[in-house]
């Protein structure tokens, strides 16, 4: 006998446990899963990378340091030297300012005071150099802007054109760098193209 009341088999169903069912989701190729081989793998390269990173940037930062801190010890004294050459200058302008032939045949006083003024010249040039400060005289050299400033042309074919030929004021350098330009005067040296003209009038 069958009881009315029992649901057929076609109207069975399972019993509800009130969870939703949750398929598990699908996981990329390029995302491993937490805790795998291979995110461990994937960790350990960037965390190396970084490291890499860091180790590059503390590199170029302790050259930067080392490299400033070795131009302060160079340039540092930049602003004082240049006063410093003010005395300098005027030290070789009493010295210019005395003629040769008084300078031969001064009297004993006379030759004590040129004598001290060179001695305190030398010892101020000596003083500048041993703190990287050096005189440079480009006379008889080839014209360039980045150590000297040409204040006129003289006009002189003995020498090429572009040659300093007088010096009216000294450059000094300071390590690398040019503390002070040198004032000087360059010759125009107008009659150089005859010597060049000559080979061809004898061919």
């Amino acid at each position: 006998m069958t009881d009315p009341n029992r649901p057929s088999n076609d109207e069975v169903k399972p019993a509800e446990t009130g969870e939703p069912v949750v398929s598990k989701p699908y996981i990329m190729p390029d995302d491993p899963e937490e805790g795998s081989v291979e995110a461990l793998t994937k960790e350990v390269a960037e965390a190396r990378d970084k490291m890499l990173r860091t180790l590059a940037e503390m590199e170029n930062l302790r050259r930067r340091t080392a490299k400033e801190v070795a131009d302060a010890r160079a340039y540092g004294i930049t602003g004082f030297a240049r006063d410093v050459l003010e005395i300098a200058d005027n030290l070789q302008r009493a010295l210019d300012a005395v003629p040769a032939e008084a300078k031969a045949n001064a009297d004993p006083g006379l030759k004590a005071l040129i004598e001290g003024v060179e001695l305190t010249e030398r010892s101020l040039l000596n003083a500048l150099e041993k703190n990287g400060v050096k005189k440079f005289d480009p006379s008889g050299e080839k014209f360039d802007p980045n150590f000297q400033q040409a204040m006129y042309e003289v006009p002189d074919p003995s020498v090429p054109a572009g040659t300093v030929v007088q010096v009216v004021q000294a450059g000094y350098m300071i390590g690398e760098r040019v503390l002070r330009p040198a004032l000087v005067g360059v010759a125009k040296g107008g009659a150089k193209a005859t010597p060049t003209a000559a080979p061809s009038e004898q061919s």
